[in-house]
Parts: C-alpha cells; structure tokens; sequence
C-alpha cells in the first residue's frame, strides 16, 4: 500500500522499488470555466446508489485474512462500492500479481506503474491456503494487467488456480483476466488451468473504447479473447460486463450485446459506472433501476444464459449465484 499521505494521481514508490501513481490516473488541475465552456455541475447521485457498510465480524474476518497472507483484492484497490456485502458474505475477489496495473484505464482506480517484471512466486500457494481458510466454494481470481511480463502473467496466473483446485477441490474458480494482448497461446495457458468459468471485460461500448480504456485494451480485442476462449474450450461458460452511464446510447447498448452473444459470450453483467476519483472521467448519466430491469430483459431475449443486472452490480458481483436465473438475487427498486 502506498503512504496514506500520497495523494490520488500522484506517484509513489512501491515496496518493491518502482514508481507507481495512486488510483491509476494522474493528478489533473480542473479545466477552467469560460463563456463558451462553462463549468458543467456534477451529475447528483440518486438514492438508490447505497451500498451495504463495510462493517461486521464475518467482514472482519476476510479483512484480517486477506491483509495477513498480503493479498491484494480488487474490492479495495478499486474502491468497490459492495465490499461490505461481500465481505460480509464471506467473498472475495482476489487480484493476482500485485496491485500496480501496467495500464491507465481512466474508469479504473487500481494503481498503474511498470512492475519490471516483479511476482511473488508464492502468492499461488498463498492464495490456495486463503481461499480454504476463508472456506469458498467459488472464487474469482482476477489480476492487473502485466504488459512488462512475455505472456503478461498467464502461467502466473494458472499456477494460482492449480493451487486452488489442489488444496479446495471443490472449490469452483471464476477467472476474471487480463487481454494478454490477443495472444491465444497465453489465453490458452489459462485455459487450460482447470477454471470454471472465464471472463473477459469489455467494459463499454465500441465508440467509447478509447478514452475509457487504455489505448492497448481494444473492443475487437476483447471479443477475439472470448470467441477464441469459448472455441478452445466449450465446456466452461464465458462472461464479460458492460459499464452504463457513459455517454453510451440505447443502439450501442443493443449493438454491443449483440456482439457479444454472436462471439458465444454466455454471462453478461450490467452496471452504473461510478467516478473513483475526480481525476477519472465523469459520469454522464445515472441510469435508472427500472432500466437495468429492461436491459437484463433484453440480454436474456438475445440468449445470454443470464444478465446480472442493477445500478451495484459489477463483474464479480454475486458471480456464484449467476446460474440462479433470479438476477442473482438483485431486486432493482422502481424508483427513478
């Protein structure tokens, strides 16, 4: 962790000796107003945005585990809002090979730096020993992106889910991974890991890709990762997650579901983009539960097995309750 007294957007050192920039996106002085661009207010945050408190003993628990075996949970380095219903639940969303991404995607607070190609070579088996102490039949593994690595981490990565399945067989894994920059080799490594289910994000719509996403991610990208990952193996699920509130219209919504079912993706996940830090981009709309009733309805229709879908919801939310066909248990309230 950086010093508490490094600010959001400014560069630190890590432990391991090199520069990183808290929550990922540099320090930005606000763009002045003028007459022909005045200063445009902040979208208010609806009543329906309320997260369950990050408190309580079984909340406690997976904290004091996780920060024992030093792992690195993407509920805390990108500030997720359901930490404490998670937590409390007894999940986590563990993240793999550290906590300073290679990439500066500007919807993202995780940390971005150059690791120089630092691993640990026990979080492996550190994590196998963590996932049966906190007792989980379903994990889901996820990871910054590692560009300073040859195969971006993937054998880092299926080593961790062997480890899983060794000590917790019955443990069912959900590997939320990186792009590997389109090299199919390095996805089938993972592939072939003995995962439950795979996951890539696709995060948004084709013509916000970039500046949402850094400039190495890409929309076409990321269907050739899932295409190829429900070819090579069509015995596990594949799943993505789309962020509203954008800027996206209501075709590139549809387009971009439509892309994804014809790439064989199976389990779709929707949910309010919510600004990390004022340095991240802003949040052109709040969208309303009632919509993300008629979106689930409408990913269902195209024939995804099933769509997660609430102004909370993000891509690990309740990943174990996917098959339910109940939207995971989300009740969307109907107002706004």
């Amino acid at each position: 962790m950086p010093d508490p007294k490094v600010r959001s957007g400014q560069k630190y050192l890590t432990p391991q000796g090199f520069t990183a920039i808290r929550d990922g996106v540099r320090e930005r002085a606000p763009e002045p107003a003028t007459d022909a661009a005045p200063a445009r207010p902040a979208v208010p945050k609806p009543q329906w945005l309320r997260a369950q408190l990050a408190a309580g003993a079984r909340y406690g628990m997976v904290r004091q585990i996780v920060h024992e075996h030093r792992l690195s949970t993407v509920c805390e380095e990108a500030k997720c809002p359901n930490i404490g219903e998670c937590w409390n639940a007894g999940t986590a969303t563990i993240m793999l090979m550290g906590a300073v991404c290679t990439r500066a995607c500007r919807f993202c607070a995780v940390d971005t730096g150059n690791p120089r190609g630092w691993l640990d070579p026990g979080e492996p088996e550190n994590v196998a020993r963590s996932v049966q102490l906190m007792q989980l039949k379903y994990v889901v593994l996820t990871s910054v992106n590692r560009d300073d690595l040859p195969d971006g981490g993937a054998a880092h990565y299926a080593a961790a889910i062997r480890a899983i399945k060794r000590v917790n067989p019955g443990t069912a894994v959900e590997a939320l991974t990186p792009d590997f920059q389109g090299n199919f080799a390095d996805v089938h490594t993972v592939l072939e890991s003995g995962l439950d289910v795979f996951a890539q994000n696709v995060e948004t719509v084709r013509r916000l890709t970039h500046p949402v996403r850094d400039a190495r991610a890409g929309y076409d990208q990321t269907l050739d990762v899932l295409r190829e990952a429900r070819r090579f193996r069509s015995d596990i699920l594949t799943k993505t997650s789309l962020m509203l509130g954008l800027g996206e219209t209501e075709r590139e919504i549809h387009e971009t579901m439509a892309d994804l079912r014809a790439a064989g993706v199976d389990l779709l996940t929707l949910g309010q983009y919510l600004r990390p830090t004022p340095n991240h981009l802003s949040v052109e709309r709040y969208v309303s539960p009632a919509e993300f009733d008629a979106w689930r309805a409408a990913a269902l229709a195209l024939g995804f097995v099933e769509c997660v879908s609430g102004p909370l919801v993000r891509s690990s939310y309740r990943a174990e309750q996917a098959l339910a066909r109940n939207n995971a248990g989300v009740v969307n309230q109907r107002s706004g």
